[in-house]
C-alpha cells in the first residue's frame, strides 16, 4: 500500500489493490496453517513421541546416576570396613563375633529387654513434658 492517504471518492490503484490482496492472503493464511498443523495427527504423534523419548532418556540417566552412586557408596563402605578389620585387634574381633552369635541365639529375650528399655525412655520423656 502507498504511504499517501487516498481521497475517499478516488478508486484505489491496481498496486494498492494487489498489496491489499496480498496482506489479506497472509492474514488468512496464518489461521489456515495453524489449523492444518492441528489437523496433522501424524506430526502431533511424532512430536509427542519425541517428547516422551526425551523424558524416558532423562529418567534412565537418573536411574544410572543413582546406580553409580549406590555402587560408589557400597565400595566406600567396603573399604572402610576393610580398614576397620585391619586395625581392630584380634581379641576384639573374636569378642564381637561371640557377642553377635549370642545375640542371634537369644534374639527373643534381647528384643524384650530392648522393648522394656524403650518403654521406660518414652515414659520418662512424657513425665518430663508434664512438669
Amino acid at each position: 500500500m502507498s504511504d499517501k492517504p487516498q481521497p475517499p471518492d478516488e478508486p484505489p490503484t491496481p498496486e494498492e489493490l494487489r498489496a491489499k490482496a496480498e496482506a489479506t492472503r497472509e492474514q488468512l493464511g496464518q489461521p489456515v496453517e495453524a489449523l492444518a498443523g492441528k489437523a496433522d495427527v501424524k506430526a502431533q504423534v511424532q512430536h509427542k513421541t519425541t517428547e516422551v523419548k526425551a523424558q524416558v532418556q532423562q529418567k534412565a540417566e537418573q536411574v544410572r546416576d543413582t546406580a553409580r552412586t549406590k555402587e560408589q557408596i557400597t565400595q566406600a563402605a567396603a573399604a572402610v570396613a576393610g580398614k576397620f578389620q585391619e586395625k581392630t585387634p584380634e581379641a576384639v574381633t573374636e569378642k564381637a563375633s561371640q557377642v553377635t552369635q549370642a545375640a542371634r541365639r537369644r534374639r527373643g529375650p534381647l528384643m524384650a529387654v530392648a522393648a522394656l528399655v524403650l518403654l521406660a525412655l518414652v515414659k520418662k520423656c512424657r513425665n518430663r513434658g508434664r512438669r
